[in-house]
């Protein structure tokens, strides 16, 4: 059996919400800003390492989702942009944050958490 990664998808990040359609949600969170522009949908999903590749080519402009399993983490930016890295091993991470930054990302969002919601 494949193991699966865990992640938190922003729906505001996906080109097509329906896609979440096809995760395994586990759990929902709705950020409480007053201005329902201002809100994002939040899913914990479990998901196949194939699940991933395919949502990499959702994923907007200035924005990203990441998954992990243990301390493997991959992040997908928009133009179907991914990197692999540890969570642990911050040296792994000067790839995936240079880009980060390189395209507007608030260095405060560039955290990568990988606890649940």
């Amino acid at each position: 059996m494949e193991q699966k990664y865990r992640g938190i998808v922003v729906e505001e990040a996906l080109d097509d919400n329906l896609l979440l359609n096809q995760l395994l949600v586990e759990k929902i969170h709705i950020t409480g800003h007053k201005k329902r522009e201002d809100r994002w949908h939040m899913y914990q999903v479990l998901v196949s390492k194939e699940q991933i590749y395919e949502l990499a080519n959702h994923v907007i402009d200035d924005w990203y989702i990441h998954f992990w399993r243990g301390t493997d983490i991959i992040a997908l930016f928009s133009n179907n942009k991914q990197f692999e890295f540890n969570y642990s091993k911050k040296e792994t991470w000067k790839d995936v944050l240079a880009y980060g930054r390189s395209i507007g990302i608030p260095e405060e969002q560039l955290d990568f958490p990988i606890s649940e919601l």
